[in-house]
């Protein structure tokens, strides 16, 4: 979706109190973030639409601090942000109730399981427990999923995003990771709505091949989605006739993690 169709936050009465360059600066970062192959200074600028030599300023400042680093003249998210992404997931309080219910989800499927919760409009893994398995297969705390194609992901485009899903496919068209992954609006209109249905999502094979992910919502008090609970197995340990015994267990602790946070279904 376009920066125009979010409307403004509880912070726009600060708005006056901004620093342009500091604003770009954080522009940058976030720029950086969907570009792993990283972006010249000249890209960054246009991207942005701020002149370069204000572009290559920032980069440097942002460099000496490691937020940034530069690799063939390109420039990528630095190490620095690792360190700092780590001490806002450990100050999540959504994460610190879930670490148990992970613990007892994968004690229950023998997989690997996660949380993610919605981070610009994409799904944001904060917390992870992994399989006993000397094989796993899962993304790691910290990474950043697209709604499209992953589980926790369809569970946000399901119930946060549904009612602007028109946009959010035509501003940021879906990426094909794999021969699986969904991308034609039609395909997708129809997943976001057997999710809202049957109350769980599937990623079947659609972020990696051989990996399949099954997830649930969690919801707050207010009734509202505010993160998604999922397990991560190879295909050959979750073959399709498996896929709906997982989501039960899946939704339980879901299920279980939405009461803790106060949400009751019959209000």
């Amino acid at each position: 979706m376009s920066q125009a169709s979010i409307e403004p936050g509880p912070n726009a009465s600060l708005e006056r109190y901004v620093i342009p360059n500091l604003r770009n600066a954080c522009r940058t970062l976030k720029l950086l973030r969907g570009h792993p192959g990283g972006l010249k200074a000249s890209e960054i600028a246009r991207l942005l639409g701020i002149p370069v030599t204000t572009t290559m300023r920032i980069t440097a400042t942002l460099q000496i601090e490691g937020l940034v680093q530069k690799a063939d003249g390109r420039f990528g998210l630095g190490p620095a942000l690792i360190h700092l992404g780590n001490a806002a997931l450990a100050g999540t309080d959504i994460r610190k109730l879930a670490l148990p219910l992970l613990e007892k989800l994968t004690l229950l499927t023998s997989e690997t399981s996660h949380l993610a919760i919605p981070c610009n409009e994409r799904s944001l893994v904060i917390a992870v427990h992994d399989s006993p398995h000397p094989l796993r297969a899962a993304s790691p705390a910290g990474f950043l999923a697209d709604l499209h194609c992953s589980a926790t992901g369809k569970i946000f485009l399901s119930y946060i995003y549904s009612g602007q899903f028109a946009t959010f496919h035509e501003a940021q068209p879906p990426y094909r990771h794999t021969a699986h992954t969904l991308t034609k609006r039609a395909d997708l209109e129809r997943e976001i709505e057997l999710t809202q249905r049957r109350g769980y999502s599937i990623d079947n094979e659609e972020c990696h091949t051989g990996v399949r992910c099954v997830a649930a919502p969690i919801f707050s008090s207010n009734g509202k989605v505010v993160a998604a609970i999922g397990v991560t197995a190879a295909t050959v340990r979750m073959p399709e006739k498996r896929i709906a015994e997982v989501a039960a267990k899946v939704r339980a602790i879901a299920a279980e993690a939405s009461r803790l946070l106060g949400y009751s279904e019959t209000e």
